[in-house]
């Protein structure tokens, strides 16, 4: 049943997002098996041997929460990176390489967001209808479409910010500066985008209609559910 207690949009919004991007454990698993390449890099300066350190911190943190039986998705997220990124740099022999995939992603996903908010389809709009199992009730609600519009346009601004950052210091086969700049960009940068979209989430007040809260109607559910990046 929709929560008649909740009266705003706002703080409907921020209730599904809370449970998407996974917290501060999810980001950061997102974020230590890069960290981990990087330091083994600087260290050795062996490729294979960096690799395999980050694909096996990877698999720590996939085997620890597979013992806590919570989700997993967050490290087969950044698993699936580390992978794609080893093969690029296999093939290669370069060690910038590891990068390119996650240059590569930003540049096309901010792309796709700021495409479905032109079209009228905002991002983050199917991320709420995924957690509520109605993909496209929210969009009939006006108040809900324009809010939804504005958090998906902030959530691609840091993928344009890093490729404009990235790619050049690629180009320039700066190993360590590339590797700093995706771990500075990467959940620093998002946490200060979630910031900032939790800012704008709180300082309006859209009154929250009945159409509203049936658009975002979730079961309870402690676990976070997947992140779709």
């Amino acid at each position: 049943m929709p929560d008649a207690s909740v009266e705003t949009v706002e703080e409907l919004v921020r209730r599904q997002l809370a449970a998407a991007f996974g917290g501060i454990r999810g980001v950061a698993e997102s974020a230590v098996p890069s960290l981990a390449f990087l330091i083994a890099w600087l260290t050795t300066e062996e490729l294979r041997l960096s690799i395999v350190i980050a694909v096996g911190v990877a698999v720590v943190l996939l085997l620890l929460r597979l013992v806590q039986r919570s989700t997993p998705q967050f490290v087969l997220n950044s698993l699936f990176v580390i992978g794609i990124g080893a093969f690029f740099a296999s093939r290669s022999g370069e060690a910038r390489d590891v990068f390119l995939p996650g240059i590569i992603y930003n540049g096309v996903y901010g792309v796709v967001i700021i495409a479905t908010v032109l079209v009228g389809w905002p991002l983050i709009g199917f991320l709420i209808g995924s957690l509520s199992g109605d993909l496209t009730s929210w969009r009939r609600d006006r108040a809900l479409v324009r809010l939804c519009s504005v958090l998906t346009l902030l959530l691609a601004v840091p993928c344009i910010v890093r490729v404009v950052v990235q790619y050049p210091l690629y180009l320039a086969d700066e190993v360590a500066l590339l590797g700093t700049a995706k771990i500075a960009m990467g959940w620093p940068l998002q946490v200060a985008t979630l910031l900032v979209m939790a800012w704008v989430l709180s300082r309006n007040a859209t009154p929250a209609t009945a159409l509203t809260r049936s658009a975002l109607e979730v079961e309870d559910d402690p676990e976070p559910r997947p992140d779709p990046r």
